[in-house]
């Protein structure tokens, strides 16, 4: 006969009362130990720091903004216990920080799962042992968004778009390309208010959107426009 399994120990991070409460009974219900249930970010350090759970599951949005402080709070637990089981739970997709939990700790001991996708509560139990073994369990719309985020963003860019940023980057002006790509330079002024756009980069008075543009140039790899 094996031995029995010693309880998982568990700290719940959860802002609304009552599914914290459920959840904590839930959770009792499959043999895991909750030995803390919080509300907020600062509570969640706090518990950790004092019962050194086996597994942390928490909400993304919580007080005071109901933003992100969940999933930031859960990346800052991983970079200091990378060993830390961590699960959390969301009703929507919440991409800010979202690839540094999963990156955390080589990936394993980690998931992300959509509160309205969790249907069934042996499985969810299941998923949450899972972590606790060293896997990673996240909801498929969660990686779908994840990899549409992580497309290279240079792949909008015309051919000529390409030409342009890479003599941006290079650190030629408008003018100067203009006289190498036989252009006028409100053509290229044209194509760098194009290549602005399809990058995202939104006119910001403490950004210099230029060198956002060249930033993203040179983690797409490209020295040149594409064949």
């Amino acid at each position: 006969m094996q031995p029995e399994r010693p309880a998982v120990r568990v700290v719940l991070a959860e802002d609304g009362v009552l599914l914290r409460e459920g959840l904590a009974g839930l959770l009792a219900r499959f043999g895991f130990e909750v030995v803390a249930a919080v509300g907020d970010a600062d509570g969640l350090h706090a518990a950790v720091a004092e019962h050194a759970p086996d597994l942390v599951v928490t909400d993304i949005r919580m007080p005071p903004d109901f933003s992100d402080e969940g999933l930031r709070a859960a990346v800052e637990l991983r970079r200091a216990r990378p060993e830390l089981a961590v699960v959390a739970l969301s009703q929507y997709v919440e991409l800010s920080y979202s690839a540094d939990l999963l990156d955390s700790g080589d990936g394993r001991r980690v998931g992300y799962l959509l509160k309205d996708r969790v249907v069934d509560v042996e499985e969810f139990a299941a998923a949450l042992r899972q972590v606790v073994d060293g896997g990673t369990v996240v909801d498929p719309q969660v990686v779908r968004q994840l990899l549409r985020r992580r497309r290279d963003p240079l792949s909008a860019l015309s051919p000529r778009e390409h030409e342009v940023l890479a003599l941006i980057a290079e650190g030629h002006s408008n003018a100067a390309i203009a006289r190498r790509l036989f252009v006028t330079e409100a053509t290229v002024g044209k194509h760098v208010r194009g290549i602005l756009v399809k990058l995202d980069l939104p006119p910001d008075e403490d950004t210099h959107r230029r060198v956002l543009a060249v930033l993203a140039y040179l983690r797409g790899g490209r020295g040149g426009a594409p064949a």
